[in-house]
């Protein structure tokens, strides 16, 4: 049986993320989204004593608690199995080759009804820099290459919840509409996140002068904003599962209910329908 191939190239990532690192990386979303979860926490009726973050960078996840262990989502999680009552995985999932996998891999990290949270790009994220470059690119060479990461759906990832053993499984989403001067300084701020082309499968061919150019013009054209700006957009999904307790709520047997639907909401007779 073959090996699949692999979508992203690990050693490609942890160059962009280093880079970004070296050049002072721009976290705003990831900001934004710590701040988010840091609120989804107070709302749980739980003090957390032995949390865990899984990123490839340390702030602004660890503002959340100073100090916080964090590991880096490796394909391989360096995680104690049940260890930890929260995992968060932050903003990494969008990249991992096997996220099942990982999902796995923080189920396992954490104790009984330990909670597990992630949040990560959706599908939406970055639509019109994935479309004006296929045109600009097909116009030129009459073909397409991979440039921008082919993220999960919503739909797709509450799925990979319970396929990876959570209880109680949730996914939501938020999309957020950022604007810029031009795509190249999308382009550059996409870079400063540690989020330029990791793609296994990326060319690795110069594209010529007027691939850039002639996609940048398409942009404004195309996804105008006010002052003459243009807009992107970020989808960021949010992820939560339960490690399995008994104590946990659960769904019904199918065939186990005692009363028909029409008798609990109280309308309807007989109607000619028997109970089996």
């Amino acid at each position: 049986m073959q090996t699949p191939p692999l979508m992203t190239d690990a050693a490609a990532l942890a160059r962009n993320r280093a880079r970004a690192l070296r050049q002072g990386a721009e976290l705003f979303l990831q900001e934004e989204a710590a701040d988010e979860i840091k609120e989804r926490l107070g709302e749980v009726n739980r003090r957390f004593t032995k949390p865990l973050i899984v990123s490839g960078f340390a702030e602004p996840w660890q503002s959340l608690w100073p100090g916080v262990p964090r590991v880096a989502d490796a394909d391989l999680l360096q995680v104690e199995p049940g260890a930890h009552d929260l995992v968060i995985h932050a903003f990494g999932l969008h990249w991992a080759n096997d996220p099942v996998g990982q999902l796995v891999q923080c189920r396992r990290a954490l104790s009984p009804d330990g909670l597990f949270m992630a949040v990560l790009f959706g599908g939406r994220s970055l639509s019109e820099l994935r479309a004006v470059l296929a045109e600009a690119e097909s116009r030129a060479s009459g073909g397409l290459s991979l440039r921008v990461l082919p993220m999960a759906e919503i739909r797709d990832l509450g799925g990979l919840l319970q396929r990876a053993g959570f209880a109680l499984p949730v996914a939501d989403s938020a999309v957020k509409t950022v604007t810029y001067r031009t795509a190249f300084h999308l382009i550059a701020d996409l870079r400063a996140m540690g989020e330029g082309n990791a793609l296994a499968a990326r060319s690795r061919r110069w594209p010529g002068r007027a691939l850039f150019p002639e996609a940048a013009r398409l942009y404004a054209e195309t996804f105008p904003a006010d002052d003459d700006r243009i807009r992107a957009t970020f989808e960021m999904i949010f992820l939560t599962g339960w490690a399995p307790h008994e104590s946990q709520q659960k769904p019904l047997r199918p065939g186990s209910a005692v009363q028909r639907l029409s008798e609990a909401l109280g309308i309807g007779g007989d109607n000619g329908a028997k109970k089996v």
